[in-house]
This record gives structure tokens, sequence and C-alpha cells, in this order.
């Protein structure tokens, strides 16, 4: 599909969301302060177009934050990283990975769920 907007080839948003809710429990998840420029992550409506998965995945989501000490402020956001960000052995395909996120309200702290280990020194590459 030509996306609209670039006039260029690109997957539809309902191809970027791959796994089921129960994979996130073997996502990596991070800690990052700070996370202070918002402006380029996208909703989980505007991801996830199938309601039902998505209701599921937030809520799997969620839990896994809540567990992690997240206090459940700030909302659920999703951060594209491009697949050049990544080695090569790491084999990271086109698409690139899609990081859940969410921002503390409190301190501002930034959760970050990745279904692929993050290859940034910061989190232990």
């Amino acid at each position: 599909m030509n996306h609209p907007l670039f006039d260029a080839y690109s997957v539809t948003v309902g191809e970027l969301i791959t796994y089921t809710p129960a994979e996130i429990g073997s996502f990596r998840l991070y800690g990052f302060e700070y996370i202070d420029n918002l402006n380029f992550l996208r909703t989980p409506e505007e991801i996830i177009p199938d309601e039902t998965l998505r209701k599921r995945l937030v809520h799997a989501v969620g839990n896994r934050f809540t567990e992690a000490g997240w206090e459940g402020t700030g909302k659920l956001s999703m951060l594209w990283i491009p697949p050049f960000v990544f080695p090569m052995a790491a084999k990271i395909g086109p698409l690139g990975v899609i990081v859940w996120h969410v921002k503390q309200h409190e301190d501002g702290l930034s959760w970050l769920l990745s279904p692929t280990p993050l290859p940034f020194e910061e989190f232990g590459a």
C-alpha cells in the first residue's frame, strides 16, 4: 500500500503487532528517566485497529507495568524504533520494533516494554 501522506510503500498499521497478549509476559521491561519528547508516540488506538485485541494487550501491558512498580498514572503509548538502530546481529526486520511506553506523573519515570532486547548501553546492551 502507498502511504497517503508520503506517496511511498508502507505496511498498514494492522500489520505492525504480530503477538498475542499471552506473549507480553516474555517482553523485556525497562525504566528510563526521562523521556520528555512525547510528540512522536502513538496511542494504542492508532496502532491496533482490532478493539478486542487492543483491550487485551492494553490490559496485559498495564499488568506488567504495575508489577514492576508503575503507579498507574499516565497513558499507555507506543514508540516505534527503526530497524537501523539495532545491530545487524539482532536481525530486526524492516518493520523495526514497537515498544510500549507509559510516563508516570509523579516522578516522570518512563516504563518501556519491548518484545526484543533494546540495544542501548543504558539497558545493559
